[in-house]
């Protein structure tokens, strides 16, 4: 059994999901970042599974998306990599005021998250070394080279929105991408963001021997979509490591 409610932090909508009457009691934690024009409530069955499995779930709705949604989707679509930076930037407000409220065990945080939520997370292990592990889903840390194919930002912004996510991308960062457990799931025929952005971050672990911490998962024949596969093997991979 368990509680799902809806809760704020640090002014954001968040799904908050427990293990039945452990609400008040800290447990380790999963922040868990959905994808892009989706929602929190679309990815609740990320939720459901790792609270079964023990954990406290907090799912914050990206800028612009959920309860937070402007309704202008057409202005949406134009702005994949200006709500990725605002994700990327919320974060440390969002792990202060759970820290705050006593809700995460012994320091026990982690992210995970899917297609833009797993751009989401590489981005914040990249930056933020007290998260104890990362899944990211059908995801990339190679903000610059990506934006020139997936959502090109408009060409007079284009300079800057670059600018602006270069602190989090994993090019110059992959030491900070090596000292924890680190999951990556494809499916090998995504249409949308290309399993070669997350076997393009394997082979650059491997080949300067940082991949001690790697753990990765590619699934034939599937494109941009979650599989009960990719659920299970998320779900085990918190189970070992945080």
């Amino acid at each position: 059994m368990i509680e799902i409610s809806t809760r704020r932090f640090a002014g954001i909508e968040a799904l908050h999901a427990v293990p039945a009457g452990e609400h008040d009691k800290p447990l380790p934690t999963v922040m868990f970042y959905h994808g892009f024009a989706s929602s929190k409530t679309v990815y609740s069955y990320f939720a459901v599974a790792l609270a079964q499995a023990g954990f406290r779930v907090i799912m914050p709705d990206a800028p612009d998306h959920g309860a937070r949604f402007s309704g202008d989707a057409s202005r949406r679509m134009t702005q994949f990599w200006q709500i990725l930076h605002a994700t990327l930037t919320e974060y440390p407000a969002l792990r202060d005021a759970i820290l705050r409220e006593g809700l995460v065990a012994d320091g026990r945080l982690a992210v995970g998250g899917a297609s833009m939520g797993g751009m989401t997370v590489l981005g914040v292990m990249a930056q933020h070394p007290e998260v104890k592990c990362v899944a990211s889903l059908m995801g990339s840390g190679w903000f610059s080279a990506l934006s020139q194919t997936l959502f090109p930002p408009q060409p007079a912004e284009a300079d800057a929105v670059r600018a602006a996510l270069a602190p989090w991308d994993v090019g110059a960062r992959l030491p900070s991408l090596s000292d924890r457990p680190l999951f990556l799931w494809h499916g090998e025929e995504d249409d949308v963001v290309p399993a070669a952005q997350s076997l393009r971050l394997a082979d650059a672990l491997r080949e300067r021997a940082l991949d001690n911490n790697l753990t990765c998962q590619w699934q034939p024949g599937v494109k941009h979509r979650i599989t009960p596969e990719a659920l299970d093997a998320t779900v085990a991979f918190f189970r070992r490591s945080l």
